[in-house]
């Protein structure tokens, strides 16, 4: 009788794998000793104390010399803000002396009573002029005076002389209301921009400055030869789009809100700080454009004179 072979039990249910075991995908390697790729001087300096010294002083000096050099560049081109400060700059802070409060004078005529002595070159607040409000005051003044009586046998002279001075000391009081509430000393500095926008339309304006300052040259005078520069076509009105004007309304308002960001809460203001930023590049693409068209001409020298505007506001990168 056969012998008989021994069946694991249940072998249909058994997994059997007939494939080659893999082999390992990153075996290991041999590892080689890298050289030691310092030398035995570079061994001596990092120990020697009078080399580490030296190497450290060389460093210091290295150091302080480009912040040295760093400083004097600086200064070469200017603040990019603020530019250098001159007197019309200045100017901006009292709106060209016109930020004061209007002196309230008695006239020689008293039929004219008071009146605010202001030059006409005065701005005032609510868009008025001088001679306007002088001659609202004198209307004023007519037609809130007393009636005098006609039938002179019923009239009291007393009664008569109480209400004339009663009206005049009225008048005064109003004429010295008036003139706080029109005095840019007492505006709000939306008001005060408003004027210094003005004053740089009047200033700088080439309604004002074409008849003062010479034209550009041409780009190649050869064009022209003998003849006449053509005739330009006359302004409609004052001149509120140009690059100079434009430049000089930007500085009043960048000067407004550097003062600003400069206080005591103006250090955590990120939405000015933003708008600044704004309109210091704004301010920088007018003045590269200006350079380059009028290429160095009486206007530019106009502008960056009066204005005071340094290289530091056109020239390079400005960082904030």
């Amino acid at each position: 009788m056969p012998p008989r072979i021994s069946v694991p039990l249940r072998f249909s249910v058994s997994k059997l794998c007939l494939r080659p075991a893999p082999s390992p995908s990153n075996p290991q390697l041999p590892i080689i000793p890298v050289a030691n790729l310092v030398t035995m001087a570079q061994r001596r300096k990092y120990k020697d104390p009078y080399a580490l010294a030296q190497a450290k002083q060389r460093k210091d000096a290295n150091t302080s010399r480009q912040a040295e050099l760093q400083k004097q560049r600086k200064e070469a081109l200017g603040d990019p803000v603020r530019g250098i400060t001159t007197e019309f700059v200045q100017s901006f802070d009292n709106v060209g002396g016109s930020a004061v409060l209007q002196e309230v004078t008695s006239t020689e005529n008293p039929s004219e009573g008071v009146r605010i002595t202001s030059a006409d070159d005065v701005l005032l607040n609510h868009f008025l002029k001088p001679s306007e409000l002088e001659a609202s005051i004198r209307h004023s003044q007519l037609l809130t005076e007393p009636v005098i009586d006609k039938v002179r046998d019923s009239a009291d002279p007393a009664l008569e002389a109480a209400a004339k001075k009663k009206h005049e000391e009225g008048h005064k009081n109003a004429t010295a209301a008036l003139a706080r509430i029109v005095s840019l000393a007492n505006a709000s500095q939306k008001d005060k921009t408003r004027a210094n926008i003005m004053r740089c339309i009047d200033i700088f304006g080439r309604h004002k400055t074409d008849s003062t300052l010479r034209p550009r040259a041409p780009t190649n005078p050869l064009i022209l030869g003998d003849k006449p520069l053509p005739e330009k076509t006359p302004r409609a009105g004052p001149d509120t789009g140009s690059s100079e004007v434009q430049i000089a309304i930007l500085t009043a308002k960048i000067r407004v809100l550097a003062d600003q960001l400069d206080t005591r809460g103006g250090k955590k203001d990120k939405v000015n700080k933003r708008n600044l930023r704004i309109m210091v590049h704004k301010r920088q693409k007018l003045l590269r454009y200006l350079r380059t068209k009028e290429r160095g001409g009486d206007r530019w020298q106009h502008v960056t004179n009066t204005l005071g505007l340094s290289e530091g506001t056109w020239k390079g990168e400005i960082s904030l």
